[in-house]
């Protein structure tokens, strides 16, 4: 007896093997997605740290403490700032883009962390901020201040200029090599002919004080940190690098009113996360951090820090701004023949 075996026509056969294949393919795909979307939904698991890489005191640190209760109370686990400080912020942000990429590591970065460093220190740093690092969300953008303390003898800028142009090397400020405040004091001092040493502190906090008792004579500093002093009457502003005057210091004219356009540096601070980490968790990291921003006794902290809220519509769209600004600066630093150690 033959047993017969049916067969295919050979372009049936085709369209079969093509089928299980787009199957296979599509079966892998589905795979794929359910871990990312499973491990999103799973996080955090334990505590998420929010690295600081600078010392308490300054923008990111205030940023870092305001946001840190409502992401713990959103998500059921902790959020510890951790302040990592030292290398203008090198140290801090090498930890992050060091972590393992499941989100429990966040970097509160800014602008010489993530636009600056990569030029300033290019050939010197044991890791890539450009590639090992991805951002999440931009949180806000602060304009900078030109301080000293009250008893600094200038009365305004007019004063100040003659006053430092009258001792070449005599007078110091104080800003984080490498640092967006550092680069807007050169800019400065180079356009205005005044020659000062630059005395870094370790910290925002210990350069307000140092300023205050006279060990630093005046720098440039966002406007966050030191608006209280000037309002309290413990400092005096002569400029400020915003495109407009502060709400809090009407008084107080732009440099670009000044004749200083150029000098029109801020700090702008964000959310960074590394590389790898997957796309789920960063889409849930950045909605987390708008929802935060958006509750009143959030923004109530934020006002009262003086820090605005300036958020970016995606996390695709804060990657680009970066690339911008880290090209933009890029040209500053060549501009200006800037050379770090």
């Amino acid at each position: 007896m033959r047993t017969f075996v049916p067969t295919l026509d050979p372009r049936r056969r085709a369209s079969v093997g093509l089928l299980a294949t787009i199957f296979v393919a599509v079966a892998a795909a589905v795979a794929f997605a359910v871990p990312s979307t499973a491990s999103a939904q799973a996080w955090p698991t334990r505590a998420v740290r929010l690295v600081v890489p600078f010392a308490p005191g300054g923008a990111n640190d205030i940023i870092a403490r305001i946001l840190s209760g409502s992401l713990a109370e959103q998500l059921g686990q902790q959020f510890i700032v951790d302040n990592r400080a030292g290398a203008s912020g090198n140290i801090g942000t090498e930890i992050v883009a060091r972590a393992q990429p499941d989100g429990h590591t966040v970097l509160i970065g800014n602008v010489s962390t993530n636009a600056i460093n990569p030029t300033a220190f290019a050939g010197t740093l044991s890791f890539d901020p450009v590639k090992e690092l991805v951002g999440v969300t931009l949180i806000s953008r602060i304009p900078n201040l030109l301080v000293a303390a009250a008893t600094f003898p200038p009365k305004d800028f007019k004063e100040l200029l003659a006053y430092a142009r009258a001792r070449p090397g005599q007078l110091n400020y104080s800003n984080p090599i490498g640092a967006y405040s550092h680069l807007d004091m050169l800019e400065f001092l180079t356009r205005a002919g005044i020659q000062m040493v630059n005395v870094p502190t370790k910290g925002a906090g210990a350069t307000v004080a140092a300023v205050l008792n006279g060990e630093i004579h005046f720098y440039f500093t966002n406007a966050a940190t030191v608006t209280p002093q000037v309002l309290g009457g413990r400092m005096k502003a002569y400029a400020t690098s915003g495109a407009q005057r502060l709400a809090d210091l009407p008084d107080v004219p732009t440099t670009t009113e000044l004749g200083f356009p150029e000098v029109r540096g801020e700090i702008w601070v964000g959310s960074f996360v590394p590389a790898k980490t997957p796309v789920a968790i960063i889409e849930r990291l950045n909605a987390v951090t708008v929802e935060a921003t958006r509750r009143p006794e959030v923004r109530a902290q934020f006002e009262k820090a003086r820090v605005p809220v300036t958020l970016s519509r995606s996390p695709e769209e804060f990657q680009a701004y970066v690339r911008e600004e880290t090209a933009r600066w890029a040209r500053i630093i060549k501009n200006n023949d800037v050379k770090f150690q």
